[in-house]
């Protein structure tokens, strides 16, 4: 099933471009989520909500605003670190011990070969060092423009500025 028969079941809520959905980008999703989340369990329940808001809000996907992958990986995204956010998930991390952050940085290892089998790794070291670190603070590690401003050190305007470039010139090496 191509992605934009994909689209035209779900938009008219077929049960079964449900299960195709999750089979097409389960994997991705999770992938990017639990290098945000950093906890398994947590990264699950992320992936489910995901899911929902995808099937709930596709009417607010449109094909003229950009690709569909990139529209529910901003979903994903954006659903990470409203739950990083979370006072509930902040109290449980406070209370992880000590296996559980060795347990982590092993599985953290492993993802990061993941989130580079899609491909965005090799094409995010082509851009420039300041590039890098942008996208790396925004899209991997979850930081908002404002907390990137304060961690390089740099206005908030540069960094908007730099990330616009910054994805304009990985939109380039994509093309490609």
């Amino acid at each position: 099933m191509t992605q934009e028969e994909l689209l035209v079941l779900i938009y008219k809520k077929d049960e079964k471009a449900f299960t195709h959905l999750y089979d097409m980008y389960s994997k991705s999703l999770f992938s990017v989520i639990n290098v945000l989340v950093k906890n398994r369990e947590e990264a699950e329940d992320v992936l489910q909500e995901v899911f929902v808001k995808i099937w709930k809000n596709i009417d607010s996907y449109h094909e003229s605003k950009g690709r569909f992958y990139t529209w529910i990986l901003n979903i994903a995204r954006n659903s990470s670190i409203d739950k990083l956010r979370s006072k509930n998930f902040n109290n449980s991390q406070q209370n992880l011990s000590s296996d559980n952050f060795v347990h982590l940085l092993e599985d953290s290892s492993r993802l990061i070969n993941k989130v580079d089998t899609i491909g965005i790794q090799e094409f995010v070291k082509r851009l420039k060092p300041k590039c890098i670190q942008i996208i790396d603070l925004l899209f991997f590690k979850g930081y908002t423009q404002q907390e990137t401003a304060e961690e390089l050190e740099i206005p908030l305007g540069t960094v908007k500025t730099h990330n616009r470039n910054c994805i304009n010139d990985l939109r380039n090496y994509l093309k490609v």
